[in-house]
């Protein structure tokens, strides 16, 4: 599953991204190396080469420590505590090696203090995390199916409805035990 491209032209990300990053002094190398986003890509976005994904926009947009909404709409406005995602603006990120989709629920300016996710996993699938640093926790919740939680020398079998806490700062996984089904869950990622 891919993630979803702007329409050409609309919104005006690549001059919004210039003004915000030249006006913290970033250059593109710098933005590059704390967005995870090539310089070349980045480059190319600023001169309307191309129509980023909303995950590369998300990684910017967490990168210049702002809302999302600065870069599409230009908006330099404080956003308030009342804040709404549409379903269809949801950010959804994939991984190639464990077919995961992550959809991100949490405003980018809540990114590494609380992030909330829909997990989707593909039958079979075993989905692998490095540690996050010290102290990190992760609580999931089992929609449908049923999966393995696995954090450090820990296990555990959950089904729908249950819910489970464990350390994300060991390397953790889940794994999806439903026979042919996907397995859906509800993350939430505490940093502290």
């Amino acid at each position: 599953m891919k993630t979803h491209e702007f329409m050409p032209g609309f919104p005006d990300v690549g001059s919004n991204l210039n003004r915000e990053r030249k006006m913290r002094h970033l250059s593109l190398d710098a933005l590059a190396s704390s967005s995870g986003v090539s310089k070349a890509m980045l480059s190319q976005i600023e001169t309307g080469k191309v129509n980023p994904t909303v995950g590369t926009v998300w990684k910017i947009a967490h990168a210049l420590d702002v809302d999302m909404d600065v870069l599409l709409s230009g908006s330099t406005a404080k956003s308030t505590v009342f804040e709404v995602t549409r379903k269809e603006n949801v950010p959804t990120l994939t991984t190639d090696t464990s077919c995961a989709v992550f959809r991100v629920l949490s405003p980018v300016s809540m990114a590494e203090k609380l992030e909330l996710y829909i997990v989707t996993l593909a039958p079979g699938s075993i989905h692998s995390s490095n540690p996050h640093c010290e102290g990190t926790e992760e609580l999931l919740t089992v929609l449908s199916g049923e999966v393995r939680v696995s954090s450090g020398e820990s296990s555990d079998i959950l089904k729908s409805g249950d819910t489970i806490r464990y350390r994300a700062d060991r390397p953790h996984s889940m794994e999806n035990l439903s026979k042919g089904k996907t397995a859906e869950l509800h993350m939430t990622v505490l940093f502290r």
